[in-house]
């Protein structure tokens, strides 16, 4: 999908349509990538390269926002296809894409060895020389068009969001939130906020997005699942939901079948913002498209209700 601005969207392909996008910016013929998906996302970019006819030494960057695996699991792979592009990651999440072992032993003990060999496939390492650490305030000088880098912790200690003044748009990954089409409204669109382990900080997300919206940003590319707008109102209904958020998971300390609570009032609180917001789906078919986003941030909310709390 194409926007203004050389903006594209690319569905990655992972899990389900309109799940996960790459997004491709093109700027006086060159071209940059912000996150990438998995390795089985590259032959769906490198056939929007060809359908735009840009070749493939004509990409500067790939930028990827943070280093779970549905956003930079292909990054090696792509940067094998790519030869004059250079990786932009967090000095944190660099050391995972020169030898992506520790990553995937992370990514397996969340999801099982099994599934993340199925779902992601080898990963492939990026060699140093091809790096580029991202630290906070870093601008990236894309063709003449300045891309600037804000360290934005909270969802992940190795996340930055990408500030593309052009567009007047962030590139946030996931540090706002999630907002899948099929819960749009008349109202707009439905965000909720990702708690996915093992790094969730309530405060540090919540100022990461006060710091995001003092950009007024007249939009949100989000990875899951790009372009949204009414910012300002997105922003404030990610502030009330990790809110509530903490409020479950603190009222489950100590409590039998943590995990299962958790998970239902998780989904109590998505499925009844989202039926105030006018989706008309069944509350079957909105908590089986969140599935794996409320199992996630169960999971993340009792790795931080354990270890994270201050």
């Amino acid at each position: 999908m194409d926007f203004e601005h050389g903006i594209s969207a690319i569905d990655t392909g992972f899990h389900r349509p309109r799940f996960d996008a790459s997004h491709l910016i093109v700027e006086r013929d060159r071209a940059a990538f912000i996150d990438v998906g998995t390795n089985y996302s590259i032959p769906a970019l490198l056939a929007e390269l060809d359908a735009k006819g840009i070749a493939r030494d004509a990409v500067d960057y790939v930028i990827v926002t943070h280093v779970h695996l549905d956003h930079a699991g292909g990054a090696g792979e792509i940067m094998r296809q790519l030869p004059n592009a250079r990786l932009a990651v967090h000095p944190r999440g660099a050391p995972h894409m020169i030898n992506p072992a520790r990553l995937v032993a992370s990514a397996s003990s969340v999801y099982g060895a099994e599934e993340v060999q199925r779902t992601y496939g080898e990963l492939v390492p990026v060699p140093v020389e091809r790096l580029i650490e991202i630290r906070d305030e870093t601008l990236i000088n894309f063709a003449g068009r300045t891309l600037r880098c804000i360290d934005t912790p909270g969802h992940a200690r190795h996340h930055f969001c990408v500030w593309d003044a052009r567009s007047r748009s962030f590139f946030p990954g996931d540090t706002f939130g999630l907002s899948y089409r099929e819960f749009d409204s008349e109202n707009g669109a439905f965000i909720l906020p990702t708690t996915t382990p093992v790094q969730f900080d309530p405060v540090a997300l919540k100022g990461s997005i006060a710091r995001m919206l003092l950009f007024k940003p007249e939009a949100m590319y989000l990875t899951h699942y790009s372009r949204v707008v009414d910012v300002e109102r997105l922003g404030r209904d990610l502030f009330e939901q990790i809110d509530a958020m903490v409020v479950i998971a603190e009222s489950m300390y100590g409590v039998a079948e943590r995990h299962e609570r958790i998970k239902d009032e998780l989904a109590d609180l998505y499925l009844g913002r989202a039926e105030a917001h006018g989706c008309m789906m069944s509350r079957g078919h909105m908590r089986e498209l969140l599935s794996s986003d409320i199992e996630l941030n169960a999971q993340g909310l009792e790795i931080w209700l354990d270890h994270g709390r201050r």
